[in-house]
Protein backbone atom coordinates (compact mmCIF):
# COMPACT_ATOMS: atom_id res chain seq x y z
CA UNK A 1 0.00 0.00 0.00
CA UNK A 2 1.31 3.14 -1.18
CA UNK A 3 2.29 5.96 0.95
CA UNK A 4 -0.61 8.44 0.86
CA UNK A 5 0.05 12.00 0.88
CA UNK A 6 0.59 14.44 3.21
CA UNK A 7 -2.81 15.97 4.32
CA UNK A 8 -3.65 18.60 6.29
CA UNK A 9 -7.04 20.05 6.74
CA UNK A 10 -6.90 23.87 7.85
CA UNK A 11 -11.10 24.21 8.41
CA UNK A 12 -12.98 25.56 5.65
CA UNK A 13 -15.51 28.41 4.50
CA UNK A 14 -18.65 26.51 5.18
CA UNK A 15 -17.69 24.86 8.77
CA UNK A 16 -16.24 26.44 11.63
CA UNK A 17 -13.62 23.89 13.02
CA UNK A 18 -12.19 25.24 16.26
CA UNK A 19 -8.27 24.46 16.89
CA UNK A 20 -8.58 21.61 18.72
CA UNK A 21 -11.29 19.42 16.20
CA UNK A 22 -8.59 20.81 13.19
CA UNK A 23 -5.89 18.87 15.33
CA UNK A 24 -7.86 16.14 16.41
CA UNK A 25 -8.43 15.68 12.08
CA UNK A 26 -4.87 15.88 11.40
CA UNK A 27 -3.52 13.69 14.40
CA UNK A 28 -5.88 11.27 12.97
CA UNK A 29 -4.20 11.20 9.30
CA UNK A 30 -0.45 11.61 10.72
CA UNK A 31 -1.36 8.31 12.75
CA UNK A 32 -3.20 6.61 10.13
CA UNK A 33 -6.03 5.58 12.38
CA UNK A 34 -10.07 6.28 12.45
CA UNK A 35 -11.11 9.46 13.93
CA UNK A 36 -13.95 8.92 16.33
CA UNK A 37 -16.05 11.76 16.96
CA UNK A 38 -18.89 11.65 19.58
CA UNK A 39 -20.64 14.91 20.55
CA UNK A 40 -24.66 15.90 21.48
CA UNK A 41 -26.70 14.97 18.33
CA UNK A 42 -26.92 18.39 15.75
CA UNK A 43 -23.13 19.05 16.49
CA UNK A 44 -22.30 18.72 13.09
CA UNK A 45 -20.20 15.25 13.44
CA UNK A 46 -21.95 14.30 10.21
CA UNK A 47 -20.83 17.59 7.99
CA UNK A 48 -17.57 17.18 9.55
CA UNK A 49 -16.63 14.07 7.44
CA UNK A 50 -18.19 15.78 4.50
CA UNK A 51 -16.09 19.33 5.08
CA UNK A 52 -12.97 17.59 5.41
CA UNK A 53 -13.13 15.42 2.55
CA UNK A 54 -14.24 18.33 0.28
CA UNK A 55 -11.10 20.66 2.14
CA UNK A 56 -8.60 17.71 1.56
CA UNK A 57 -9.99 16.55 -2.62
CA UNK A 58 -10.91 13.21 -1.16
CA UNK A 59 -14.61 11.31 -2.64
CA UNK A 60 -16.58 10.04 0.25
CA UNK A 61 -17.96 7.30 1.16
CA UNK A 62 -20.40 7.25 3.28
CA UNK A 63 -21.81 4.01 5.83
CA UNK A 64 -25.09 4.98 7.49
CA UNK A 65 -25.27 2.62 10.24
CA UNK A 66 -28.80 1.59 11.77
CA UNK A 67 -29.68 -0.87 14.62
CA UNK A 68 -29.75 -4.14 12.34
CA UNK A 69 -26.73 -3.61 10.20
CA UNK A 70 -23.77 -6.03 10.62
CA UNK A 71 -20.39 -5.71 10.01
CA UNK A 72 -20.47 -7.93 7.21
CA UNK A 73 -22.36 -5.37 5.09
CA UNK A 74 -19.45 -3.02 5.23
CA UNK A 75 -17.21 -5.83 3.44
CA UNK A 76 -19.61 -7.57 1.29
CA UNK A 77 -22.67 -9.58 1.01
CA UNK A 78 -23.14 -13.09 -0.68
CA UNK A 79 -26.53 -13.04 -2.97
CA UNK A 80 -27.54 -16.57 -2.42
CA UNK A 81 -30.25 -16.48 -3.30
CA UNK A 82 -30.14 -15.15 -6.96
CA UNK A 83 -27.58 -17.35 -7.64
CA UNK A 84 -30.38 -19.67 -6.89
CA UNK A 85 -32.93 -18.39 -9.24
CA UNK A 86 -31.08 -17.95 -11.98
CA UNK A 87 -29.70 -21.70 -11.50
CA UNK A 88 -33.11 -23.18 -12.66
CA UNK A 89 -33.24 -20.96 -15.85
CA UNK A 90 -31.87 -22.99 -18.47
CA UNK A 91 -30.82 -20.09 -20.78
CA UNK A 92 -27.07 -20.11 -21.70
CA UNK A 93 -26.53 -16.73 -19.82
CA UNK A 94 -27.78 -17.80 -16.46
CA UNK A 95 -25.65 -20.90 -16.39
CA UNK A 96 -22.80 -18.88 -17.23
CA UNK A 97 -23.23 -16.24 -14.93
CA UNK A 98 -24.33 -18.85 -11.76
CA UNK A 99 -20.58 -20.70 -12.73
CA UNK A 100 -18.91 -17.75 -11.68
CA UNK A 101 -19.93 -16.94 -7.67
CA UNK A 102 -18.14 -13.55 -8.44
CA UNK A 103 -21.13 -12.31 -10.15
CA UNK A 104 -23.19 -12.33 -6.85
CA UNK A 105 -20.65 -10.46 -4.98
CA UNK A 106 -22.27 -7.89 -3.67
CA UNK A 107 -19.29 -5.10 -2.60
CA UNK A 108 -19.89 -3.23 0.02
CA UNK A 109 -18.64 0.29 0.94
CA UNK A 110 -15.15 -0.92 3.05
CA UNK A 111 -14.94 -2.71 -0.14
CA UNK A 112 -15.11 0.28 -2.43
CA UNK A 113 -12.65 2.64 -0.21
CA UNK A 114 -10.07 -0.18 -0.17
CA UNK A 115 -10.25 -0.53 -4.12
CA UNK A 116 -10.86 2.54 -5.23
CA UNK A 117 -7.64 3.52 -7.61
CA UNK A 118 -7.40 7.13 -5.66
CA UNK A 119 -7.44 8.06 -1.80
CA UNK A 120 -10.88 8.24 -0.05
CA UNK A 121 -12.53 9.17 2.59
CA UNK A 122 -14.67 6.79 4.53
CA UNK A 123 -17.76 7.58 6.51
CA UNK A 124 -19.22 5.55 9.17
CA UNK A 125 -21.72 6.82 10.50
CA UNK A 126 -23.67 6.40 14.36
CA UNK A 127 -21.44 3.28 15.05
CA UNK A 128 -23.15 3.50 18.24
CA UNK A 129 -27.03 2.35 16.50
CA UNK A 130 -25.59 -0.60 15.73
CA UNK A 131 -25.24 -4.35 18.11
CA UNK A 132 -22.39 -4.04 20.49
CA UNK A 133 -20.22 -6.93 18.17
CA UNK A 134 -20.27 -4.66 15.25
CA UNK A 135 -17.19 -2.60 16.35
CA UNK A 136 -15.27 -5.51 17.47
CA UNK A 137 -16.21 -7.23 13.92
CA UNK A 138 -14.51 -4.28 11.87
CA UNK A 139 -10.96 -4.42 13.84
CA UNK A 140 -9.09 -6.49 12.05
CA UNK A 141 -9.92 -4.90 9.05
CA UNK A 142 -9.34 -1.59 9.87
CA UNK A 143 -6.29 -2.07 11.43
CA UNK A 144 -4.62 -4.16 8.66
CA UNK A 145 -6.80 -2.33 5.98
CA UNK A 146 -7.48 -6.04 4.16
CA UNK A 147 -10.19 -8.48 4.34
CA UNK A 148 -10.55 -12.31 3.28
CA UNK A 149 -13.87 -12.98 0.51
CA UNK A 150 -14.49 -16.84 1.54
CA UNK A 151 -16.64 -17.26 -1.72
CA UNK A 152 -14.40 -16.54 -4.21
CA UNK A 153 -10.93 -17.30 -2.10
CA UNK A 154 -9.56 -13.21 -2.21
CA UNK A 155 -7.91 -11.03 -0.46
CA UNK A 156 -8.87 -7.76 -0.49
CA UNK A 157 -6.05 -5.09 0.06
CA UNK A 158 -6.71 -1.63 0.26
CA UNK A 159 -4.71 0.38 -2.24
CA UNK A 160 -4.20 3.60 -0.15
CA UNK A 161 -5.26 3.50 3.40
CA UNK A 162 -8.49 5.80 3.37
CA UNK A 163 -9.06 8.99 5.99
CA UNK A 164 -11.99 6.99 8.32
CA UNK A 165 -14.37 9.15 10.45
CA UNK A 166 -16.40 7.27 12.73
CA UNK A 167 -19.13 9.09 14.85
CA UNK A 168 -21.20 8.00 17.80
CA UNK A 169 -24.04 9.70 19.81
CA UNK A 170 -22.96 7.93 23.00
CA UNK A 171 -26.19 5.48 22.55
CA UNK A 172 -24.11 2.96 23.74
CA UNK A 173 -20.27 2.18 25.05
CA UNK A 174 -17.87 1.00 22.37
CA UNK A 175 -15.68 -1.34 23.36
CA UNK A 176 -12.32 -0.98 24.83
CA UNK A 177 -10.26 -3.02 22.04
CA UNK A 178 -11.92 -0.49 19.73
CA UNK A 179 -11.25 2.45 20.77
CA UNK A 180 -7.46 1.59 21.28
CA UNK A 181 -7.28 1.46 17.52
CA UNK A 182 -9.09 5.56 17.70
CA UNK A 183 -7.93 8.74 17.92
CA UNK A 184 -10.78 10.24 19.73
CA UNK A 185 -12.46 13.61 20.00
CA UNK A 186 -15.10 14.95 21.40
CA UNK A 187 -17.28 17.98 19.73
CA UNK A 188 -18.10 20.34 23.04
CA UNK A 189 -21.63 22.36 22.51
CA UNK A 190 -20.29 25.50 20.98
CA UNK A 191 -19.68 28.46 23.12
CA UNK A 192 -21.47 31.52 22.27
CA UNK A 193 -18.64 33.02 20.40
CA UNK A 194 -17.65 30.12 18.41
CA UNK A 195 -22.16 29.94 17.72
CA UNK A 196 -22.22 33.53 16.67
CA UNK A 197 -19.36 32.39 13.96
CA UNK A 198 -21.72 29.31 13.07
CA UNK A 199 -24.74 30.91 12.22
CA UNK A 200 -22.48 33.72 10.19
CA UNK A 201 -21.58 31.37 7.96
CA UNK A 202 -25.00 29.91 7.36
CA UNK A 203 -26.72 33.81 7.95
CA UNK A 204 -23.95 36.11 6.18
CA UNK A 205 -26.43 39.20 6.72
CA UNK A 206 -28.43 38.76 9.74
CA UNK A 207 -28.86 41.99 11.76
CA UNK A 208 -27.07 41.94 14.75
CA UNK A 209 -29.78 43.21 16.90
CA UNK A 210 -31.79 39.90 15.82
CA UNK A 211 -29.15 37.87 16.14
CA UNK A 212 -28.36 38.96 20.02
CA UNK A 213 -31.84 38.56 20.72
CA UNK A 214 -32.21 35.09 19.10
CA UNK A 215 -29.19 33.93 21.30
CA UNK A 216 -30.10 34.60 24.54
CA UNK A 217 -33.27 33.08 23.57
CA UNK A 218 -31.56 29.84 22.66
CA UNK A 219 -29.60 30.00 25.37
CA UNK A 220 -32.39 30.38 27.73
CA UNK A 221 -33.75 27.39 26.41
CA UNK A 222 -30.90 25.11 26.30
CA UNK A 223 -30.02 26.25 30.07
CA UNK A 224 -33.13 25.02 31.44
CA UNK A 225 -32.86 22.79 34.35
CA UNK A 226 -34.25 19.27 33.64
CA UNK A 227 -34.91 19.36 30.20
CA UNK A 228 -35.51 15.64 27.94
CA UNK A 229 -33.71 16.72 24.63
CA UNK A 230 -31.86 19.80 24.74
CA UNK A 231 -31.91 21.68 21.28
CA UNK A 232 -28.64 21.42 19.17
CA UNK A 233 -26.97 23.88 16.96
CA UNK A 234 -28.75 22.25 14.13
CA UNK A 235 -32.18 23.36 15.65
CA UNK A 236 -31.01 27.04 16.21
CA UNK A 237 -30.05 27.25 12.75
CA UNK A 238 -33.73 25.85 11.54
CA UNK A 239 -35.42 28.30 14.34
CA UNK A 240 -33.60 31.19 12.89
CA UNK A 241 -34.21 29.99 9.26
CA UNK A 242 -38.00 30.07 9.90
CA UNK A 243 -37.91 33.69 11.84
CA UNK A 244 -35.87 35.15 8.91
CA UNK A 245 -38.60 33.38 7.04
CA UNK A 246 -41.73 34.75 8.39
CA UNK A 247 -40.12 37.97 9.05
CA UNK A 248 -40.63 37.74 12.80
CA UNK A 249 -39.73 41.31 14.52
CA UNK A 250 -37.46 41.65 17.14
CA UNK A 251 -39.66 42.59 20.05
CA UNK A 252 -41.19 39.33 19.47
CA UNK A 253 -37.80 38.02 20.99
CA UNK A 254 -37.02 40.61 23.65
CA UNK A 255 -38.55 40.41 27.26
CA UNK A 256 -39.09 43.95 28.57
CA UNK A 257 -38.11 42.49 32.31
CA UNK A 258 -35.27 39.90 31.02
CA UNK A 259 -37.43 37.41 32.30
CA UNK A 260 -37.84 33.91 30.33
CA UNK A 261 -40.50 34.23 27.38
CA UNK A 262 -41.72 31.37 25.46
CA UNK A 263 -40.49 32.08 22.27
CA UNK A 264 -42.02 32.40 18.76
CA UNK A 265 -41.88 28.97 16.42
CA UNK A 266 -40.44 27.01 19.64
CA UNK A 267 -41.25 23.99 18.06
CA UNK A 268 -37.87 24.55 16.08
CA UNK A 269 -36.17 24.29 19.29
CA UNK A 270 -38.14 22.12 21.76
CA UNK A 271 -39.34 18.77 20.32
CA UNK A 272 -41.58 16.99 23.11
CA UNK A 273 -44.43 17.72 24.73
CA UNK A 274 -42.80 17.11 28.57
CA UNK A 275 -39.86 20.18 27.63
CA UNK A 276 -42.45 22.56 26.18
CA UNK A 277 -44.90 22.01 28.99
CA UNK A 278 -41.72 22.70 31.56
CA UNK A 279 -40.81 25.95 29.31
CA UNK A 280 -44.01 27.25 29.95
CA UNK A 281 -44.59 26.48 33.19
CA UNK A 282 -41.05 28.07 33.86
CA UNK A 283 -42.77 31.40 32.06
CA UNK A 284 -45.93 30.96 34.13
CA UNK A 285 -44.03 31.30 37.20
CA UNK A 286 -41.99 34.14 36.75
CA UNK A 287 -44.41 36.55 35.54
CA UNK A 288 -46.42 35.31 38.62
CA UNK A 289 -43.32 36.26 40.90
CA UNK A 290 -43.33 32.57 42.10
Amino acid sequence: MPAAPAMKFQGSDNYVATQDLMLAVNAAITLKRPLLVKGEPGTGKTMLAEEVSAALGLPLLQWHVKSTTKAQQGLYEYDAVSRLRDSQLADDESVQKVRNISNYIVKGVLWQAFTSETPVALLIDEIDKADIEFPNDLLRELDRMEFYVYETRELVKAKHRPVVFITSNNEKELPDAFLRRCFFHYIKFPDADTMKSIVDVHFPGLKKELLTAAMKTFYDVRNLPGLKKKPSTSELLDWLKLLVAEDIPLEALQSKDEKVAVPPLVGALLKNEQDVTLFEKLVFMQRHNR
